[in-house]
């Protein structure tokens, strides 16, 4: 019995050690191209996306990384406001778990997965905010600068699941499917 706790305690300091062996914090930024169709809805919607973000991690290896979206919404699907032209702009939060691959090449391609949820701005009678969730899937390239410096070009995909909308007559919820194609800087510590 005291031989598993053994193993199970040097299994434990062998993470956490490697955690703190070759510690990589970094910051970044990035800006893309979304692309958001709805599943249950004739409508579509095209604008930009700015993000900036923290993560902690390894550049060839695994991250966590905490990102906060800005999107400028162009498009009225949301508001039932005659005077609205346009929804308000999203604001999200997402939590990501990043591997890359190291082949020994000026590149390191990675898979993202991870979730996240947000809000807008609307003008509705009984409603004049709404929330959404989204899970995240992301594929893409890191460019290293030098060990310091890196660009992101990537491709990610989020299904997005809208709170319900009140019409007085019914609830009604809305699902999207997002395409995104961003180019991003990060600055390792």
């Amino acid at each position: 019995m005291e031989v598993i706790k053994l193993k199970k305690i040097t299994l434990f300091l062998t993470l956490v050690g490697s955690l703190f062996a070759d510690p990589k914090f970094y910051v970044g930024s990035s800006y893309g191209v979304v692309e958001e169709s709805f599943s249950n809805i004739e409508a579509k919607s095209s604008t930009d996306i700015a993000k900036v973000k923290i993560g902690y991690g390894v550049r060839e290896a695994y991250a966590i990384e905490i990102s906060c979206d800005y999107i400028k919404n162009k498009a009225k699907i949301f508001s039932s406001d005659e005077k609205t032209t346009v929804d308000g702009d999203k604001f999200g939060v997402n939590v990501d778990v990043i591997k890359a691959f190291d082949f020994n090449t000026m590149i390191l391609p990675f898979i993202k997965a991870g979730f996240g949820s947000g809000s807008l701005s609307i003008n509705r009678v009984s409603q004049d905010k709404l929330f959404y969730g989204s899970f995240n899937l992301a594929t893409g390239i890191f460019i290293p600068i030098n060990n310091n410096f890196d660009l992101e070009l990537g491709y990610e995909y989020k299904h997005i699941s809208y709170e319900s909308i009140d019409t007085i007559v019914e609830k009604i919820k809305y699902e999207s499917n997002t395409n995104i194609a961003y180019f991003g800087f990060n600055v390792r510590f």
